[in-house]
């Protein structure tokens, strides 16, 4: 497979087989283009994050906006249609919840590999730019999402037969995830469909498989950690407004889509670097060639 440089303008010691977009503003990037290590993978999306923090923040607050808004909708359509019963409404709550989480990661990740790209080829773009460029590629960004959903299902339905071996299932997906953690970035930067991005991110991180799913499990780890609050502050305002129904839902649900909507954007930007980095190491994409001189 012929290596490519990244669309937004990155160079490096492959062919590009796009035309890069002239960019509104040359800067450098946030993030220098090299071989990073696992704590640098770790760190990073965080400094990046802090370079857009006005393009993140809107589109991660319009998400959780949109999210509750649509989960809160749903839930009291069916709750109505259902005469308030409590297993209608919960049942409401919880189906509309997995799909606006669904529809914000897919629409999260593009956005955020699309901005984390352009960074690295000194364009910054803004809230529009990242939805136009991560619409440019949504039939295969959808496919992806709907085969990352499934893998991840399928993965725990299998290791949650038996308890303990739940454990051993995280494993068994942190490395099914890590051969496929670059899948979005090399779909929008080498304009790819999804069964060629699929197997391009399976070649570049060959040789990273192992420390990549140790910082999927980490990252989970951190996650984790940022639930707690999220989780836990519904539960401390109810002994205040009591345990009602409608605002205690809005909180929970709140409390969730925050965790989902912050732990996305620090994903898709570590899927980012990675891409870049795995291109250092096996293409030499931080490599300069000089402009022959006529």
């Amino acid at each position: 497979m012929r290596p490519a440089t990244v669309a937004v303008g990155a160079v490096g010691a492959g062919s590009d087989p796009t035309t890069a977009p002239a960019p509104v503003s040359s800067v450098p990037p946030t993030v220098p283009v090299r071989p990073l290590r696992f704590r640098e993978l770790l760190d990073e999306p965080f400094a990046l994050i802090q370079a857009h923090l006005r393009v993140f923040a809107v589109l991660g607050g319009a998400a959780l906006v949109s999210g509750v808004l649509i989960v809160l909708g749903v839930t009291g359509l069916i709750s109505h249609l259902t005469d308030g019963s409590d297993a209608g409404t919960a049942w409401g709550a919880i189906l509309a919840t997995a799909a606006c989480m669904w529809l914000m990661r897919l629409g999260l990740r593009g956005a955020t590999v699309a901005v984390v790209l352009a960074d690295f080829g000194g364009v910054r773009y803004g809230v529009r730019g990242a939805l136009q460029a991560a619409a440019r590629h949504a039939t295969p960004l959808v496919l992806a999402q709907i085969m990352f959903s499934l893998t991840g299902i399928g993965v725990l339905l299998v290791g949650s037969i038996l308890i303990i071996t739940y454990p051993l299932a995280l494993i068994w997906l942190a490395h099914v995830r890590a051969r496929r953690f670059v899948t979005e970035p090399v779909i929008i930067a080498e304009n790819a469909s999804w069964r060629l991005g699929a197997a391009r991110s399976k070649e570049l991180m060959h040789g990273a498989v192992g420390s990549t799913a140790g910082l999927w499990l980490t990252q989970r780890c951190f996650f984790a950690v940022l639930a707690v609050p999220a989780f836990g502050i519904p539960f401390f305002l109810s002994d205040f407004s009591g345990t009602h129904r409608w605002a205690f839902i809005a909180l929970l649900v709140s409390g969730f889509l925050l965790v989902v909507t912050v732990a996305e954007i620090v994903e898709a930007a570590s899927r980012a670097l990675a891409y870049t980095s795995r291109r250092c190491v096996r293409e030499g994409l931080d490599i300069r060639i000089p402009e022959a001189r006529r």
